[in-house]
């Protein structure tokens, strides 16, 4: 396994739609499956998505509990016309935080990576998650999706603005 490069907002790879897998079971997708778990834990992160790792493919990865779950060639869609907005980061935009409104509840559906058909229904941060890992397979940053731009801040800054107002 190897710790992979995470592509920083900027990179053109993180803009375009990915492509579908053809073979999740393919000896290439099992190495890329063990070094995005790697590179995943190492970062720190919740999610993983594979344009962010400079393959422009529909795969991502994220934290379910204390799972660490795969999805090929993913579809969400929302259940319901629930919202709800919470704060969101990005590897590939490190530091920052914005405050961005998703549908609260998701049905999900792919393949695992072992090509067979999953699927579950998500909500709180497990459907924020996959919906930002999703996005990212269609070229779309977290930042796209922010209703207030004065709701973006650098971590430390959030949080010194936090403590002050609690």
């Amino acid at each position: 396994m190897a710790l992979l490069k995470i592509a920083r907002m900027g990179n053109p790879i993180l803009l375009g739609r990915a492509a579908e897998v053809a073979d999740p079971t393919a000896p290439a997708m099992r190495r890329l499956v063990a070094d995005m778990a790697e590179t995943l834990v190492d970062a720190g992160g919740i999610g993983l998505a594979a344009p962010q790792v400079h393959q422009p493919l529909r795969l991502f990865l994220w934290r379910d509990g204390e799972a660490l779950r795969v999805l090929f060639n993913p579809r969400i869609e929302p259940i319901g016309e629930e919202v709800a907005s919470a704060w969101e980061g990005c590897l590939s935009i490190p530091g920052l935080r914005g405050l961005v409104e998703r549908p609260a509840r998701v049905r999900w559906s792919g393949l695992d990576e072992e090509g067979r058909p999953v699927s579950g229904e998500a909500e709180g941060m497990s459907a924020r998650v996959l919906q930002h890992e999703n996005d990212h397979l269609d070229g779309i940053f977290y930042l796209s999706r922010m209703r207030d731009l004065s709701q973006l801040g650098f971590v430390e800054d959030l949080a010194r603005a936090m403590e002050k107002n609690a």
